[in-house]
């Protein structure tokens, strides 16, 4: 039902600057790409090849969704079956573990869109029990076994860097069971030579561009100067984001057998370290996704063991909120922003409203196209690289030049605006920017036509196209104040 859900809202929708962006990898198939490796534009190569609607391209992200929460679902019933406890515990806590990620809000975003995220939640399960089966027989057998692990970790590291927190919590599971006598038998050798030779497309890219995605990774990452209170943000954003329900995987961890226990370093590696991280400033909620599905089967547990305790109705009383704040994300996003995000008839910087970059793009796109062709115009231009994805989509098969001075992808599919070039330059009002004009900027430019954006009868933005002529180089975008002209 909630798959099905997913499909009609995504179809209802335009895309999101990130699910444009993995649309524009499978347009360009690559060994990988700047900021991201390249299974999420692989998986989708076919479907953009096939020039599938943009709804059919949705369910992609709605099957993915499903299978992860159906692969948490078998994988807590299977450990959990396997220790001293009663069968109804084990299928009262695979329930359990189901309901708190299907009802943790943030996780219907990644089933509407395709993201290395939504990719990287599937593999995370799916390593977590392989790693619990090879826990359980002796390291010289199941060759077998240890290829499906290499094979699982490197398809999860084809999809987010961050997929090495699960490489280490498989090392630190194995040892755990095994001790270090593991590393003295060829399966878990086999496994990471797999593993190497899948993700080796990465290495291959990155050695041939100087190793930009592993040094712009290592930066985003380091943010700035540690801050306590920027951390006490990332600790509330990711219980909204979330919810409660998760958090019982402490109360699971310790009711779980030792061996169960040992599956908390999939969720308590990659929480600790974005943790970390989120205090210099750096990171994003659906960083932590993969973290919070691992911690599912233990958060089921705690939550069976105190459904069992006489909780049950404090428990659904936190589901129904939860469920609220599912419906009502979805809804917000639908309604873009109705009833708590006014709408806007600005044409530069309008009333703040989250959901608004969900619509008009499309109507963009083809209107950049259309103007870009009358003009003689053979590129488009915007001034930062946010704005690029959605044009770079829908107005292919144009080329977007980005008129910031800042290295990105686009920096890698187009060369540079040459001195003396021209381009459609596009202006988004929720993100407006000074016309550039020279010596940081174009000689002249002439506004072409405007497209106001309406969704349900409400103004949400406004789109701004100009015909210029003359670049000059030395970019130096400017944010326009309100109010200006």
């Amino acid at each position: 039902m909630l798959v099905l859900v997913h499909v009609l809202a995504g179809a209802a929708m335009g895309l999101s600057v990130d699910e444009a962006h993995y649309l524009l990898y499978a347009l360009r198939p690559a060994l990988s790409y700047f900021d991201h490796p390249p299974l999420v534009g692989w998986i989708q190569w076919p479907l953009v090849a096939a020039q599938v609607p943009e709804a059919a391209l949705r369910v992609l992200p709605a099957l993915v969704w499903w299978g992860t929460l159906a692969g948490v679902y078998r994988l807590t019933r299977h450990v959990l079956s396997a220790q001293p406890a009663t069968e109804a515990l084990a299928e009262s806590a695979a329930t359990w573990a189901l309901a708190a990620l299907a009802l943790a809000p943030l996780l219907h975003v990644l089933g509407l869109g395709l993201l290395p995220d939504t990719l990287l939640m599937a593999w995370t399960v799916a390593v977590m029990a392989c790693t619990w089966s090879l826990m359980h027989r002796p390291p010289e057998t199941g060759t077998a076994s240890w290829l499906l692990l290499g094979a699982l970790l490197g398809l999860a590291g084809l999809s987010k860097y961050t997929a090495i927190f699960a490489a280490l919590a498989v090392l630190l599971c194995l040892l755990q069971a095994h001790g270090w006598a593991l590393l003295r038998h060829r399966g878990p050798w086999l496994a990471l030579v797999l593993a190497l030779a899948l993700v080796s497309p990465v290495l291959v890219w990155n050695l041939q561009n100087q190793w930009v995605s592993f040094a712009y990774q290592a930066q985003h990452g380091a943010g700035g100067g540690w801050k306590g209170v920027e951390f006490v943000r990332f600790v509330v954003v990711q219980l909204l984001a979330y919810g409660p329900l998760l958090l019982a995987a402490v109360a699971g961890w310790r009711a779980a057998p030792s061996a169960v226990r040992a599956l908390a370093w999939f969720a308590a590696i990659p929480l600790g370290v974005l943790g970390y991280l989120s205090g210099g400033g750096t990171g994003l909620p659906h960083w932590t996704a993969p973290a919070w599905v691992a911690a599912a089967p233990l958060a089921g547990l705690g939550l069976a063991r105190w459904a069992q305790q006489g909780w049950r109705g404090w428990l659904r009383v936190l589901g129904g909120l939860q469920a609220l704040a599912c419906t009502a994300l979805v809804a917000l996003m639908l309604t873009a922003g109705w009833p708590f995000a006014q709408g806007s008839d600005d044409t530069v910087a309008p009333a703040p409203n989250p959901f608004a970059d969900l619509y008009g793009w499309q109507q963009a796109g083809a209107l950049a196209r259309g103007l870009a062709q009358r003009e003689g115009l053979a590129a488009l231009a915007v001034q930062n690289w946010t704005l690029a994805s959605r044009l770079g989509w829908y107005a292919r098969p144009l080329p977007v030049q980005v008129l910031e001075d800042r290295f990105t992808q686009f920096s890698l599919w187009h060369a540079p605006m040459q001195p003396g070039g021209d381009a459609l330059l596009v202006d988004w009002s929720h993100m407006a920017y000074d016309v550039p004009m020279a010596p940081h900027g174009f000689t002249r430019c002439r506004l072409l036509d405007t497209l106001p954006v309406q969704h349900q009868g409400r103004p949400l933005a406004s789109f701004r196209f100009y015909a210029c002529y003359g670049w000059e180089g030395s970019p130096a975008p400017q944010l326009t104040r309100r109010g200006t002209p």
